[in-house]
């Protein structure tokens, strides 16, 4: 048996080397290509993750992503149990969970808006004129007619009708509810003062009130009940106009009715993004400017910083950088579907900040 020369041996180890860190590279990424994650939450941001997952994971075929829409309440509680990897939700958490929960990220992902809709027949197509102060009105069933001289005097020229208003709100944990009864709150001090704002709040009892679960619930009952008032996720419009609902213009804090539209989002945008903080747990409501929509919201990625091993985190951190890449998740062809808009570079760099420390 012959003996390899110096350069041989040499030749051999190098490959013996190289195949060994091959084979470590490829293990890492049969590490990564082996992880399942499990996103629950939101039904508004719901639409946003079909959206995402087919074509992410078409390119990363061995991240496997399961969604479910089960209202933001839900998913930031199964994320601070780890039941899931992602809670999506359109509320941040709370302080008092925070101080739970100090490993808990809220981590947004991109902006969203919220309709206020409404099925009465033969004015589905006039944008009726709503303001904070009216609603709560209505919520808080002082107002209880859609004729009462309150919407008469926003709505001059227009003939409602002496039916009683059937109010819808969502009986699950909802970021929606969390932002309709912050707009209703921040314009309203009276009812920041009585009910207040929260992904579940106490709903003044009035007659003939709906409940439903998430924005198809919302938008179901709605349709099927005339004379409804509804808040539905801007990711339902399609779902809204197929089913002939109207919508209304919304008062904002300079007085203006505008509805929500590309434009009078990133209005509110460029009034309320530069005061977010490090954190990014901030409301986006009730923006100061004329344009805009008063009604607007960052969407959560409600995750665990400190993840059960270093496969997980790792899965999680790319999945959130290509989603909120200019080019991949945060781009007009995810965003524009659902209504959204891009999250502005200076909030970017602190969604990376914050998913850089997942571990």
């Amino acid at each position: 048996m012959s003996m390899k020369s110096g350069p041989a041996r040499r030749r051999a180890s190098l490959v013996l080397t190289t195949a060994l860190a091959l084979c470590s590279v490829m293990g890492a990424r049969a590490a990564m290509a082996q992880q399942r994650l499990l996103e629950t939450g939101s039904s508004l941001l719901y639409p946003l993750f079909n959206l995402w997952v087919p074509v992410y994971t078409k390119t990363h075929p061995g991240v496997q992503i399961t969604t479910q829409s089960t209202g933001s309440g839900t998913g930031i509680s199964q994320a601070m149990s780890g039941i899931a990897q992602i809670g999506a939700s359109d509320a941040y958490m709370s302080d008092f969970l925070v101080k739970q929960h100090p490993t808990m990220l809220n981590i947004p992902l991109a902006i969203s808006s919220q309709m206020i809709n409404y099925n009465l027949p033969g004015l589905n197509r006039v944008h009726l004129k709503l303001s904070g102060p009216l609603l709560a009105a209505m919520y808080s069933g002082r107002v209880r007619y859609w004729d009462d001289a309150m919407i008469r005097r926003l709505n001059p020229g227009v003939r409602l009708p002496h039916e009683q208003i059937v109010l819808v709100h969502r009986t699950d944990g909802s970021g929606d509810t969390f932002i309709f009864t912050q707009y209703l709150s921040f314009s309203t001090p009276s009812w920041m003062n009585s009910v207040s704002y929260g992904t579940s709040v106490s709903w003044p009892a009035v007659e003939g009130g709906i409940g439903a679960e998430g924005n198809p619930g919302m938008v179901n009952a709605c349709k099927g009940t005339p004379y409804s008032l509804a808040y539905i996720g801007i990711s339902y419009k399609k779902a809204t106009e197929a089913a002939g609902l109207g919508e209304a213009a919304i008062q904002n804090r300079a007085g203006n009715f505008v509805m929500p539209n590309p434009q009078t989002v990133q209005a509110a945008v460029d009034a309320m993004a530069p005061h977010t903080p490090r954190n990014e747990r901030i409301s986006l409501i009730f923006a100061p400017g004329k344009d805009s929509y008063p009604i607007i919201n960052y969407e959560y990625a409600i995750v665990n910083a400190a993840q059960p091993n270093a496969a997980t985190a790792a899965a999680l951190r790319e999945f959130f950088n290509w989603a909120l890449s200019p080019i991949e998740g945060n781009s007009e062809r995810f965003m524009t579907p659902v209504g959204f808009v891009a999250l502005p570079a200076p909030i970017v760099a602190l969604s990376k900040a914050q998913i850089a420390a997942i571990h």
